[in-house]
Formats: C-alpha cells, structure tokens, sequence
C-alpha cells in the first residue's frame, strides 16, 4: 500500500504538526505501507534526520523572515510546484494532508481525479484565525469557501479536539470526523530529574500570534520580579506577536529579564521544559477561536513541567479535569490573576518526585504513538472501503 503524507512543514522543522506528521509516517511505514513525504526544504541551519524507511522528497519554498512558511505567496510557493509534483508521480493508495486550505484544495482536486481517498489532519478551522486579524473582509470569505470545499470533500478529518469537530458541524462539514489531540512525543518530552531552577524560570514555547495574547504574560511579569526579582520569562518560538512583545517588554522596563528566542528543536526545548517553573500558555478569548487547543500543554507535562494557562476554550476544562492535581492551573485572561498564579508557582516549585510522576502521568495517556495508532488504524480501513468500492465498480461495468 502506498501512502503519500504532503504537508508544507515536516521534521526537523519545529512544530507541532512536524512531530505528529512523523510518528504517522512511521506508524504507516510500521504496517508495511510504501510512505512517501512530499514537503520543503527545512530553514537554515537545521539538520536532516529522516527516518529509515520513509521517503522523503523536499522542494524549494518562499520563508518569512523568521524562517517560517506563512502567508498566502509562501503557500502558494508549495503548492503550484505540488500540483504537479503528485500529477506526475506514481498513484498513491491514500493522500495524508496537512493545511493550510490552500494544499488541502490542491490534494483534494488531485486526489478526485486520481480516485484516491484523502485524509486530513485538521488542526485547525484557518478561515476562522484569518477572521480575526484580516481588515480585507473578502480575504477571509474566499479562504472559507476554499477550506470549506476541501473539508467537505476529504475522506476523514483528523481533528484536534471535540470542540472543533462541533465547529466544523456548526458549517455544515459533515465529513466523518475522529477527535484524536496533537500529544507529546515522549520519546523526547520527558523527565530526567531536572530540578526546578533557582532563581524560578517561565517559558512560553510555541507560536505567539494575535489570538493566543502571550502579551498577558509580559504585562504580568513586573509584579513577579517584585516578589522574584532573579526570575526569567523566556519566550521561544516565532509569531505575528513577535515585534508587539519585544516593544512591550522594552517599554515596561524589563528587558533584562525577559528573553525571546527563535525556534529551537524539540531535543533542545525538552530539557529547559523539563527544568522549568511552569510553562505559559494562553488563548484570547472572544477573538472567534475560543474553541481552540493549547497543544504545547502536552509536551509540557511530558516533561513534567506544569502548565499556567490564561484563556478561554477547552484548555481550561483539560486542566481544571485533569487527574493529576500538579498539572497545572487555568485562568481567566487577566493579567492580575496571572501574575498571581507565577508568584504562586514559584513560592512552591515542584519537587523532582512530584514532576516524575507528572511526566509518567502523561505519557501514559497522551504519546504520539497511540494517536498515530488511532489514524492510522482509521485511514487503513478507510483505503480498504475505497478499494472495495473500486472493485465492485469494475466488475459491474
């Protein structure tokens, strides 16, 4: 059987979508399947580690100035060349995608003429991101109408959560969709006795654009170094917020202790996790995304790092349910009960047993290789209906 995974971001780039792309990759490669990756050659300075037994085949693509694919030219850069890439490759048995609406429309168009079943790791709804930060209201309605003809026309969706899945209906996607979470691979997401540092360390790692509000954490800090006045906010990652962070943190007088890194690999990012205070994440509220996930709080616990989240959406119910009580804690998005909740954490760190058991905790319940086990599992049976499909077809004609 073969596989064709395309997706515009692919290990060793740093994303979350690169580490769970792989483990589906090496999931299928496992069963037996023939995998083949179409995506872009990786950013500058990173270092190729394909995994045995997958093909993996990278063009040319237009990077922003952090070194990242975003943008509709960018998009486009992977995904004319892509048209013609899989229009003259040799068939595949299933298409594995991953969005932006823009590939999504393209492997769907070409899989309907090839007769191939496609399957779609969605994320994420990206009309409804474009919504809140377009002042171009016939940008976001053309990007609707795009990913909406992919979604409704794909085999399966692969979503992160069950709130999305509720919003895909609320469009009337109607496509059959399996809520899998993104997870954590805990192959790298660990603890290895990391003490919590001395003076207390807080990182936020990840994406930082309008609608997550990371601001809430640089707005916060001051009245932490009251309390701490060693402490260290480290942001690592990239973001339309980028620029908007630096300028705040300047204006407030702490720069000196806040830093703000570019991307790192996961390798890297795992330890300074796993010797963290507590991880930051957040989630504007009423910025029509409140059904959104804060996946970085996988690895974070997998690392036995707790999670402080200020936001909205089913983040909050994840930590408020969660079943170990060192998890972490969610907050309104309010900068008073945030700094409150870091001084909180880093008056009482967790101890080296505590965050041990943490990251046991959640690698029991959330590897990437059981979610992969799950895809995979759906998408093989799903090729199988489409074979007999094909079969029957034949014979009656």
């Amino acid at each position: 059987m073969r596989v064709t995974i395309i997706s515009r971001i692919y290990a060793p780039e740093v994303s979350a979508a690169s580490g769970l792309l792989q483990s589906w990759a090496e999931e299928f490669r496992d069963r037996g399947c023939d995998v083949t990756v179409l995506t872009t050659r990786p950013p500058r300075g990173a270092t190729l580690a394909d995994p045995p037994g997958v093909t993996v085949r990278r063009a040319r693509v237009l990077r922003d100035k952090q070194q990242y694919v975003r943008g509709y030219i960018p998009y486009l850069s992977f995904d004319m060349p892509l048209a013609f890439r899989l229009l003259f490759s040799r068939r595949s048995d299933l298409y594995v995608v991953e969005p932006p609406p823009t590939t999504t429309a393209v492997v769907v168009a070409l899989a309907r003429l090839r007769r191939t079943p496609v399957v779609v790791d969605a994320a994420d709804l990206w009309s409804d991101a474009a919504a809140m930060v377009s002042t171009n209201k016939l940008v976001p309605l053309i990007l609707q109408r795009l990913e909406l003809w992919g979604l409704k026309r794909a085999h399966h969706l692969f979503a992160a959560h069950t709130p999305l899945t509720g919003r895909f209906r609320e469009l009337g996607i109607e496509t059959p969709t399996t809520p899998i979470g993104f997870g954590a691979d805990t192959s790298i997401f660990r603890y290895d006795g990391e003490p919590a540092p001395e003076p207390p360390v807080f990182v936020y790692a990840g994406t930082h654009s309008e609608w997550h509000g990371a601001g809430i954490f640089v707005e916060a800090f001051p009245a932490v170094l009251r309390e701490y006045p060693e402490a260290r906010l480290l942001f690592i990652g990239n973001g339309a917020d980028r620029d908007l962070l630096r300028t705040r943190v300047e204006a407030l007088g702490i720069a000196a202790s806040v830093e703000l890194r570019t991307p790192i690999s996961p390798t890297q990012l795992a330890p300074i996790l796993a010797g963290a205070t507590a991880s930051l994440a957040s989630l504007k509220p009423n910025q029509g995304y409140d059904y959104a996930f804060t996946t970085k709080a996988y690895s974070s616990l997998a690392a036995g790092c707790p999670v402080i989240f200020a936001g909205t959406g089913p983040t909050v119910d994840f930590l408020n349910k969660a079943e170990n009580p060192d998890a972490g804690v969610a907050l309104d998005y309010d900068v008073e009960a945030t700094a409150g909740a870091m001084i909180a954490a880093a008056a009482s760190p967790l101890p080296p047993q505590a965050r041990a058991e943490l990251a046991n905790w959640a690698a029991e319940r959330y590897a990437l290789d059981a979610i992969a086990k799950r895809v995979v599992d759906e998408s093989l049976a799903i090729v199988e209906r489409s074979t007999s499909r094909r079969r029957r077809t034949t014979k009656r004609s």
